[in-house]
């Protein structure tokens, strides 16, 4: 004598996929709060850009400043740095100066002598 098996649904992958997805959302509202409704946030629109007074200028043309000096080149440069201060060189390229002389001259500060080379640039909010 045969039985007909009754089909169960899958009610319990659903139900597991639910509680997932509910462990998720809750993780992802904890992770992120929300900015307090009377908050400001600084506008930086109209501040003028300057760079920071120890690191090397590099404009758009090639022309290296320090400290509004100009410089002739990375090597000597470099020379004239106290050992504290070639451990991390700041450089701030202009943003129209090609990426292969930016290249070109990170590698010439690391050959002289810099320990580390940090790229300042500006940073924008979406």
């Amino acid at each position: 004598m045969k039985t007909d098996r009754t089909r169960r649904e899958p009610t319990i992958a659903l139900i597991n996929i639910i509680f997932l997805m509910l462990i998720f959302f809750m993780a992802a509202a904890t992770l992120a709060p929300p900015l307090a409704q009377d908050l400001r946030l600084v506008r930086t629109a109209e501040l003028e850009g300057t760079a920071p007074p120890d690191a090397l200028v590099v404009h758009a043309d090639g022309r290296l400043t320090y400290r509004g000096a100009p410089v002739s080149d990375a090597a000597s440069h470099v020379a004239t740095l106290p050992e504290t201060a070639r451990a991390t060189l700041r450089l701030v390229p202009d943003a129209a100066l090609p990426a292969t002389d930016l290249l070109r001259l990170g590698e010439a500060l690391r050959r002289a002598g810099a320990g580390r080379v940090v790229m300042i640039t500006e940073r924008g909010l979406p």
